[in-house]
């Protein structure tokens, strides 16, 4: 921060004392996202700026309505005769007793709440990394660019103020969830970051708030105040037709593959693509593509959506899905205790019933046609079993959803054994 007072020497290693101000304004602009400035204070200000001692002081500390432009400025002058530097007694007359004191002192002061506050290492309209800064940006206020003097700092830094922010939302939650019915909790919610398409088909980022409550998967272009929010969001998802996946994991800070899960996942550019993404995988292909700014994040949300939905395939039960097969009008119903059923939708009669156990493979035309391979347990014959769907990707990860509800009801330490974040996590 410059002071008043403070004359520029050099921008950058050019030498500026000859320089007008018009020329050193344009060599400031154009000088790059990182300045070196020498600067020297001159001790003799100009005399607008000169004040006597026991001038009126800062607003908080005079009774005066009077103001001065030193304390707007950051410079303020002493008039504690305690902070004069000693010196041999002087007659009245003396210029050195008549010469005012000044000193240098920080006046700006910013407080940003931490509560639905987000972090950002990029800066705006560039999707450049910052390793050694970081910006925090709340509702209606932000601290501007943070930037220390090594990476290390910048990530400790960081991950405080991130853990802050969380233990804030947690709070937030729990008391969120005092006003909601047991089947409309909030499992989790926070800021993310959405890859979309610029108007040049380049890739750009959008801050999103994501939400887990009750039965869906909320977007929101901003934290919920109310329920209206919730009702307005801008894309709500059937929580058990939704697939979350970690489609590219290449952390900054460590050597780790990427771990590229496709099924069915845009496959990014490693250039484009931040360092600790996620997709949700919609009904119809629709697909969001979403980055955090820690692995522990990542990791926290991985967690969150196998929570939900394990919570959500155990509250509902079963799902039934319209059908049809050869002209004829079908049901096709995946429960949580029984597995499988097809019937008829007009007579209601089970055309065939398998368990989850009994699934052995299945294959799609990527469209609406899927094959399903059961096996029988009496014959220990695979019977084919081809079906029809509308939406045949809301169908599939339904059936994902249940399957690894139930592996998890079986083997709780399932969902962890297959968690790409945590792995990493640990490994570090």
């Amino acid at each position: 921060m410059l002071f008043v007072g403070d004359a520029v020497l050099q921008v950058n290693g050019i030498h500026v004392a000859n320089a007008t101000h018009e020329e050193v304004v344009h060599l400031l602009r154009n000088a790059g996202d990182e300045v070196t400035i020498t600067v020297e204070f001159l001790r003799e200000a100009p005399s607008f700026l000169k004040l006597p001692l026991g001038s009126p002081g800062p607003p908080s500390c005079r009774s005066s309505g009077a103001s001065s432009p030193l304390f707007d400025s950051g410079l303020h002058l002493n008039g504690n005769s305690s902070h004069t530097a000693p010196s041999s007694p002087s007659s009245p007359s003396s210029p050195i007793a008549n010469e005012p004191t000044y000193e240098k002192r920080w006046l700006d002061s910013l407080s940003v709440p931490l509560s639905m506050a987000r972090i950002s290492r990029y800066k705006a309209g560039a999707e450049n990394l910052r390793s050694n800064a970081f910006e925090v940006l709340a509702l209606g206020v932000r601290t501007g660019t943070l930037q220390f003097p090594t990476a290390r700092e910048s990530t400790d830094w960081l991950r405080a103020v991130s853990a802050n922010i969380s233990d804030l939302t947690l709070q937030n939650v729990k008391m969120a969830n005092k006003c909601c019915s047991p089947c409309d909790q909030v499992v989790h919610m926070g800021w993310v970051s959405e890859r979309v398409e610029d108007a040049d088909s380049s890739p750009a980022f959008k801050s999103k708030y994501l939400a887990l409550k009750g039965s869906s998967v909320y977007i929101l272009g901003a934290p919920p105040e109310s329920t209206l929010d919730w009702v307005q969001a801008e894309e709500t998802y059937d929580l058990c037709e939704v697939l979350f996946k970690v489609h590219k994991f290449c952390p900054t800070d460590g050597c780790w593959p990427q771990a590229s899960l496709r099924l069915g996942l845009q496959d990014f550019d490693t250039e484009d693509q931040r360092a600790y993404s996620f997709s949700i995988l919609a009904g119809h292909g629709r697909c969001h593509s979403f980055t955090v700014e820690l692995g522990s994040e990542l990791a926290v949300w991985e967690k969150s959506f196998q929570r939900a939905t394990f919570m959500e395939v155990q509250r509902t039960g079963s799902k039934t899905y319209p059908c049809s097969w050869q002209g004829e009008t079908l049901c096709f119903t995946v429960d949580f205790a029984v597995g499988f059923t097809c019937f008829d939708s007009k007579t209601k009669t089970i055309l065939w019933r398998f368990k989850f156990s009994q699934l052995k493979g299945s294959s799609d035309d990527g469209k609406a046609r899927v094959k399903l391979l059961f096996q029988n347990l009496d014959t220990r014959q695979i019977e084919t079993k081809e079906l029809e769907f509308q939406d045949l990707t809301a169908v599939l990860h339904g059936i994902h959803a249940f399957l690894a509800a139930k592996v998890t009801s079986l083997d709780p330490a399932f969902m962890d054994s297959q968690s790409v974040a945590r792995k990493y996590l640990y490994s570090n």
